[in-house]
């Protein structure tokens, strides 16, 4: 996998966001116990394992107009899909009025992943559909931008709008409970690039976590 595309929709009021991620992970040498084909020898090989930390290069940035209605979203998300190379994994947010918006780029013959963001603590997996809790989206995000990580190219429209999105966000701490939760700095700041961005990245870091390759969203894959 070297190319994802994060799909933030958004509702009457709000951007929805596309954003397409060139994902780098590091790499390590790794020792494996093997045979010899020919004369049945056991014997050790080396193999390159591409694993976290991620890097992510930004290539894509757009923010459709609001009121744009989905079926010209889901136009745009087949145009952009149909620019990318092959392998390329799509993640839409399943949120809200995400569901039908779904359904419609399935029948568009494309298999997105789809992710519920939740306010709780825990991953859960069905097949492609993932229930995802805002902080572990966000925190994918903020630990690649803090270690620049994330590379954002500048000549990118809307690039000024994430870089600020990135940093007008931050982290509120109820007392009480202990729990986080992550929301703007200032009441009615959009955060619609942030989410695009990060769904992409925390699928990217999913999948090299749990498998390593691009296959771990199939569906045969079991954890």
């Amino acid at each position: 996998m070297n190319c994802i595309v994060g799909l933030d929709l958004g509702q009457q009021n709000d951007f929805t966001a596309i954003s397409v991620l060139d994902v780098i992970p590091s790499k390590y040498t790794r020792q494996v116990p093997d045979i010899d084909s020919e004369i049945g020898v056991p014997l050790t090989r080396t193999m390159i394992v591409e694993a976290p930390p991620l890097s992510f290069h930004v290539t894509h940035l757009e923010r459709l107009p609001i009121g744009t209605s989905y079926v010209r979203v889901v136009e745009r998300v087949r145009q952009v899909m149909a620019s990318l190379p092959g392998g390329t994994e799509l993640v839409v947010d399943n949120t809200g009025v995400g569901r039908p918006v779904t359904d419609m780029i399935l029948q568009q013959g494309l298999n997105p992943v789809c992710i519920t963001i939740t306010g709780g603590e825990t991953v859960t997996r069905d097949g492609r559909n993932f229930h995802v809790p805002k902080r572990d989206i966000v925190s994918v995000l903020a630990v690649a931008f803090q270690n620049k990580q994330l590379k954002i190219a500048k000549s990118l429209p809307e690039a000024q709008t994430l870089v600020s999105e990135l940093l007008n966000f931050k982290v509120k701490i109820n007392l009480k409970t202990a729990h986080d939760s992550y929301a703007a700095w200032r009441e009615g700041t959009h955060d619609d690039l942030i989410l695009s961005v990060g769904l992409a990245a925390w699928a990217a870091h999913y999948i090299y976590t749990y498998q390593e390759s691009a296959i771990a969203l199939e569906d045969n894959y079991q954890i």
